[in-house]
């Protein structure tokens, strides 16, 4: 008789079944792991942070803020000041519009039309073109004297909008290496401002219209993003102090409450293990129940 007949061994043959599903998927599992990772990947670009330089409007952001100025010096050379006036203006609200249509942030160009707008206004009621530039020189002073003050009453503008920004608290203001960080940073703002207010101070008073809009576009976000940089150094190193000074303080009490669970429970188990002991107490007497009882207790006891 025979043996039957064996199925013959597949577990070295491709799964068909397997093979179709992945056919059918149309994808190789592991490009669906990695088109599944995309949009994650995408989600943490577009939840980044915007740099210093993208929320000032970016590179064109800072080309944009001269344009007025160089063509209101161009203008007032060219055709007079009342021309000069409109074609800034006109330039300012191009530029906005521009930067609507191309979907790009606003703020910047609105701020900046703005300053345009009260400038022009300036130099029309003063008649004269080097009025233009009247309303920055004098809110230099503006910025510098509150930037000062801050110092003074020991409330740096620095730390202060930094950290309300961020909603981190005042707690930098009761560490002092902190709270002198900001005190530097707030003082590097000052001293742009202050060097604003005093070189085209004296480009005013000597009537050089020309080289008082160069010193204000030079003088603007080049020398700004300067400061900002001391800013940037304070905010990191005070971001470094609180981090260590939070961790001593959780490392300082569980110490404190380790030191004082040693010193309550250690009597507790010694006094458990004296009672598990089965020691008998002094002055007590053993009775045949197997309780302890005590001298008074013994000769309360009446005899038998």
């Amino acid at each position: 008789m025979s043996a039957p007949d064996r199925e013959p061994d597949r577990t070295g043959e491709p799964d068909e079944t397997d093979g179709s599903e992945v056919a059918r998927s149309g994808s190789d599992p592991g490009a669906q792991a990695d088109d599944s990772g995309a949009p994650g990947d995408r989600d943490a670009g577009a939840d980044r942070a915007p740099t210093m330089l993208e929320q000032m409007g970016g590179v064109s952001g800072l080309i944009y803020s001269g344009i007025p100025v160089v063509v209101f010096v161009l203008a007032n050379a060219m055709f007079g000041l009342m021309p000069a006036i409109w074609i800034a203006l006109g330039s300012a609200v191009a530029i906005t519009v521009a930067r609507i249509v191309r979907k790009e942030p606003v703020q910047p160009a609105i701020s900046g039309f703005l300053g345009v707008a009260i400038a022009a206004f300036i130099a029309y009621r003063t008649g004269e073109a080097k009025g233009f530039f009247l309303f920055g020189i004098w809110t230099s002073v503006v910025y510098f004297s509150v930037l000062m003050l801050s110092v003074l009453v020991r409330w740096p503008l620095a730390g202060v909008v930094w950290n309300a920004l961020n909603g981190t608290g005042m707690d930098w203001r009761k560490d002092k290496p902190s709270r002198r960080g900001y005190d530097i940073a707030t003082l590097a703002l000052a001293a742009v401002f202050a060097a604003r207010f005093i070189v085209q101070r004296w480009l005013y008073d000597e009537d050089h219209t020309g080289w008082l809009a160069f010193a204000k576009i030079a003088m603007g976000y080049p020398l700004y993003g300067l400061a900002l940089l001391v800013v940037v150094w304070a905010v990191r190193r005070s971001d470094r102090r609180l981090k260590h000074l939070r961790e001593n303080r959780e490392r300082t009490d569980a110490e404190i409450e380790a030191e004082l669970r040693a010193k309550y429970d250690r009597p507790a188990h010694d006094t458990s293990a004296r009672d598990t002991s089965g020691a008998v107490p002094t002055g007590a007497v053993s009775t045949g129940a197997g309780r302890a009882v005590s001298d008074d207790e013994s000769s309360d006891t009446p005899p038998r």
